[in-house]
């Protein structure tokens, strides 16, 4: 990176008033080379999912596509080669998680839905262990509906009214109760739970009337704290059952939120500069809203309004000692005042002009006392790659450039201005579109098929500057009649990996700002910069040398690691084994360095594998502790995307998932459908299992005799605890014999691996979950020879505290880390002509392949058949090339 930071610098802007820049070890050339060593040694990454819709039902997958970029190169990630990606409910509890392999920076895999999911709101996020460092406000976070119609017997919709009661915010809400057919639930007893920000605030039942509405009042006396939660109504049908529904709730109130923020930062007494408006409802999403500036004495000096995602600006020049408020009046009439930020009396302002659609204007103002001839300078960079720098003598009040968007990089950039002392006094973003870093992807739909059934293959050319790349590309084919893309809201791989990935906190409908290339489309884009603007470091930070706390290390492979101790003291030159006891067949030993360090890396297993870790010192002393390296897992913060919280999700999704319905139907109907059938209520009377997590090849809790583990607390040793408990069983000091079979001991089997006969002592009893004891010939048999004498099922508690390893012996633990997830193949069915099939195909995703490639030649293509519904089908293609170049095309086409 030296290279390009040294031509970066020498680019002599064309100036009026800026002085050539000069290639010297002045302080601000080290600043800038501070800034390339740090981002080289702390480069970050960004994610993008490509889904294969914007909503699911219940029974679904979610098919997705995983791409990773390195901010730093602007090219496939090549820092960590894993992925992890969750599905995560509205509770912000985890209910999925897939460990993903990376390759190039590029995966893929997907969820399965299965229908004892709930419907609701739920999140899809995505990091690598690296990103960790750096924040979760930088993951990939998308919010999607999930709908239930298949196993659902009840429907809600629900509307709020809001009020004031004695200054808190008091909530109405309707709660609409249907059956599939839309006919309402009428008068049944309805009990309800309202809960904001986890803390229930009311409780109680009520009834619905005759049209099926329940209506539920509640008080939020901590508005400033608790604004968002959920209703758990639980209804009463006719036949006593009872349904629980969990109902958003998005906010307590409609009040709108208003601020003010002046270009560059900072608002300066007698300076032109424009003020960025953003206004947000207390849902969080942009409020259109009208208003006039006025000084202390009630004069108005200008007005502003603000577009339908609630940002707009306005020029103001603030006179010296004088006040500012903001009247603000809002769609329902009503009006607020608020106060503009106090100006400065003396300082820099930064003005960046970004609608000309070839360059960039810059403009740097300062009062009349700064007119020294002080030097200031001005860089522009994106990931710590610098594209612009110049410095400037400050011998007028204002300065002037421009720069040629052909020379700055696609995405947003960072301008900041720095003072004579290298401090900053102003910084500014502005988001370029440069479609020299675009992949254009030429797509030939000659051989399109208008048939149900029919057979359709694409091909497309993907270049750059007319050049072929090669590139990896996801493809995604849906039936659009059935499933309505949210085009202004969504997530592709320009709005992921170019705008929201570099901008703190929620941005409404991203991929409005994609969809034209008009002049009102990029005031827009710009006010987003002017609002919502935010960096990934600090200026200060490099200028002191201060370095991020890095506590997550990429990871090149799936590593099991950790220290091997005796008296407090490290092992050294200790034998380690690894064992796999289900899974994949491992058998690895290593021995430990002067730290008493063991690593087995490179390693590559799914994710049931469990292993065991066996250490010894070099004596063959197994009295050892092992202490392995398990990274916690990363914490569910809150939705940041909390906006996208749809408060009717079945009702929002009711035409897709009737849709899914006669899918799910004739699937259910073949055969072809995992289904969880669920049963009416009855008295179970058999004991459950007490050995439910064994290894025991009869299966769990197929014994002669059980012994669980309240039943083990009271003694020191484990042939303490069994002797004269299990039946037919005697001890020669701390080995077991069954009494018909002296001769030989019984076999000892823990966590599935069979140990030596005098190993019993070497597990502790607290850590015991059960023992089965296998005496007789019917339970025996399965073993063959080893198991003459009998056969004792040891099985360790698992899961306990969130523990993800168990310590039961000296020198021996288990362990069960989280292993690769399995991806499985998108299923398209053929119809040539040796099908015969008269089955019904219906199909919403028609087509899903994670990898078309592009070779050197740039040419790719792809062939799938149609469902056997009609509808707008809507071909989506998005990609990436070796050097981070980006391509998406959206193609539709009617099937008859």
């Amino acid at each position: 990176m030296k290279l390009k930071i040294t031509l970066a610098l020498s680019i002599i802007a064309v100036l009026i008033g800026f002085s050539a820049f000069k290639m010297d070890d002045d302080p601000f050339t080290t600043l800038l080379k501070k800034l390339d060593e740090y981002t080289a040694k702390y480069p970050q990454e960004k994610v993008h999912l490509h889904l294969d819709k914007p909503y699911y039902a219940i029974g679904d997958d979610i098919w997705f596509k995983a791409y990773v970029m390195n901010t730093k190169t602007s090219a496939p990630s090549n820092i960590s080669k894993i992925l992890y990606v969750e599905l995560i409910n509205e509770k912000d509890s985890l209910k999925k998680q897939l460990k993903l392999p990376l390759m190039s920076g590029i995966t893929w895999a997907d969820f399965k839905l299965t229908d004892s999911l709930a419907e609701g709101n739920y999140r899809i996020r995505a990091y690598t262990n690296y990103m960790r460092n750096f924040g979760t406000e930088f993951f990939f976070d998308k919010t999607i509906k999930i709908g239930n119609s298949w196993a659902n017997k009840v429907f809600t919709q629900t509307q709020y009214n809001f009020s004031k009661e004695n200054g808190a915010d008091k909530v109405t809400a309707t709660i609409h109760f249907e059956d599939k057919n839309g006919i309402g639930y009428k008068e049944n007893e309805v009990s309800y739970d309202v809960q904001l920000d986890y803390r229930s605030v009311a409780k109680g039942k009520t009834k619905t009337d005759l049209k099926g509405d329940a209506i539920i009042n509640f008080v939020n006396s901590q508005a400033f704290q608790n604004k968002k939660g959920k209703i758990v109504a639980t209804l009463t049908l006719d036949n006593k059952e009872k349904v629980i529904k969990s109902i958003p709730i998005t906010s307590t109130s409609n009040d709108v939120d208003v601020q003010f923020m002046a270009e560059g930062g900072t608002l300066i007494q007698e300076l032109p500069q424009k003020i960025a408006v953003k206004a947000v409802n207390a849902t969080g999403h942009g409020e259109s809203v009208q208003g006039a500036i006025a000084d202390e004495t009630g004069n108005e000096v200008t007005s502003f309004s603000t577009n339908a995602l609630g940002m707009g600006n306005f020029v103001f020049n603030a006179q010296t000692d004088k006040s500012y408020s903001a009247k603000v009046k809002f769609k329902d009439g009503s009006e607020k005042s608020f106060k503009l930020p106090v100006a400065a009396k003396s300082g820099y302002a930064l003005n960046l002009n970004n609608l000309d659609t070839g360059k960039v204007s810059l403009k740097i103002m300062a009062s009349e006392n700064l007119v020294n001839g002080a030097e200031l300078k001005v860089v522009a960079q994106q990931g710590g790659n610098v594209y612009y720098v110049s410095k400037a003598k400050m011998d007028k009040q204002v300065l002037v450039a421009s720069i040629a968007k052909k020379n700055l990089p696609n995405g947003i950039v960072q301008f900041t201005l720095f003072s004579p002392d290298n401090q900053p006094l102003a910084e500014r973003l502005v988001f370029i579109k440069n479609n020299a870093d675009i992949i254009d992807l030429n797509l030939k739909a000659n051989d399109v098929s208008s048939a149900r059934k029919g057979k359709t293959t694409f091909s497309f050319d993907a270049t750059n500057q007319q050049k072929p790349v090669l590139g990896s590309f996801s493809v995604s084919v849906t039936n659009a009649t059935k499933v309505s893309p949210d085009v202004d809201n969504e997530s592709n791989i320009f709005t992921s990996l170019l705008l929201t990935s570099d901008l703190m906190g929620y941005v409404e409908k991203p991929n409005y700002y994609f969809l034209k290339d008009d002049i009102q489309t990029q005031k827009d884009l710009d006010n987003l910069m002017l609002t919502q603007g935010w960096r990934r470091f600090l200026w200060k930070n490099i200028m002191n040398d201060l370095s991020p706390n890095i506590t997550y290390k990429p990871e090149e492979s799936i590593s099991i690691s950790g220290t091997v101790m005796k008296g407090g003291k490290p092992v050294v030159g200790g034998k380690v084994m690894l064992m796999a006891t289900k899974g994949t067949a491992y058998i690895l030993d290593t021995v430990t360095n002067a730290e008493g360090r063991f690593v087995f890396d490179r390693l590559s297993f799914s994710d049931s594998t469990k292993f065991i870790v066996q250490a010894r010192t070099k004596t063959e002393r197994k009295f050892v502790d092992i202490n392995l390296d398990v990274v916690p897992g990363q914490i569910v913060t809150k939705n940041k995307n909390g906006a996208d919280v749809d408060i009717n999700v079945n009702n929002t999704l009711m035409k897709y998932i009737k849709e899914s319905d006669n899918y799910f139907n004739e699937m259910a109907r073949l055969g072809l459908l995992e289904k969880t059938i669920k049963l009416d209520e009855v008295t179970i009377t058999e004991k459950k299992n007490p050995a439910k997590n064994s290894s025991n090849l009869n299966g769990a809790g197929r014994a002669d005799f059980v012994l669980t583990a309240d039943q083990l607390s009271t003694c020191i040793t484990l042939s303490q605890c069994l002797q004269g408990r299990l039946p037919g069983v005697i001890f020669r000091g701390n080995v077991p014999y069954l009494m018909r079979s002296q001769d030989t001991p019984i076999a000892i089997v823990v966590d599935g691996m069979q140990m030596d006969a005098d190993f019993l002592d070497n597990v502790v009893p607290n850590d015991v979950e059960s023992i089965e004891l296998l005496k007789s010939i019917g339970n025996t048999a399965i073993y063959g020879s080893r198991g003459g004498g009998g056969v004792i099922i040891i099985t360790t508690k698992r899961g306990d505290g969130g523990r993800s390893y168990d310590r039961y012996a000296p020198g021996i633990l288990t362990y069960n880390p989280k292993g690769f997830s399995a991806s499985r193949e998108f299923y398209a069915p053929k119809y040539d002509a040796n099908t015969t099939s008269s089955r019904a195909d219906l199909r919403t995703t028609i087509y899903w392949n994670p990898q078309v490639v592009a070779g050197n030649d740039g040419k790719a293509n792809f062939s799938f058949y149609n469902a056997d519904e009609p509808g707008t089908y809507r071909v989506v293609i998005e990609g990436i090339d070796a050097l981070g170049h980006l391509g998406r095309k959206v193609y539709t086409y009617e099937v008859k």
